[in-house]
């Protein structure tokens, strides 16, 4: 099988922050890189909580320019796919969805028995936890660091 790009990327390096994945036509993927791998990892609930928040929150805010928001399995981050965003706007919606989590204090949307298949496995606190502290490493993030850190040498 041909290696995925995601897997060519050195995880030993990889420190928490957003980076973009590259595009696919008209797709581009980003990386919201929340832990560092292999060392810190996120709880199942607390991205639960999180991935029905940024879903809910950036498609209302930015509509179908939101293609994809989903988890990642090794529990370090998310995946964000995007149509016909600059990558400075995809830095502000990061960062201003990212601000609108650790500080939301309501029902997690669509956490319902009817809406959700594991609809008792969310943690907002633990949401907000996570989403204040990827706050702080993307503050004054630029379309600069966007760029995956190579090994040197």
């Amino acid at each position: 099988m041909k290696k995925i790009k995601s897997f060519t990327i050195d995880h030993t390096i990889l420190p928490p922050g957003l980076y973009y994945g590259g595009s696919n036509g008209d797709v581009d993927t980003f990386d919201l890189r929340m832990k560092k791998p292999n060392t810190a990892f996120l709880s199942i609930p607390a991205m639960h909580a999180i991935e029905h928040l940024f879903a809910t929150y950036a498609r209302s805010q930015w509509g179908d320019a939101i293609i994809y928001f989903g988890p990642m399995g090794c529990q370090t981050g998310f995946y964000l796919l995007t149509r016909g965003l600059t990558q400075a706007q995809v830095i502000a919606l990061v960062r201003e969805t990212i601000a609108f989590i650790a500080q939301y204090d309501g029902p997690i949307p669509g956490a319902a028995e009817a809406e959700c298949g594991n609809y008792r496995n969310h943690d907002l606190p633990g949401a907000r936890r996570e989403c204040e502290q990827y706050l702080d490493v993307i503050r004054n993030w630029t379309t600069e660091l966007l760029i995956y850190p190579q090994r040197q040498g």
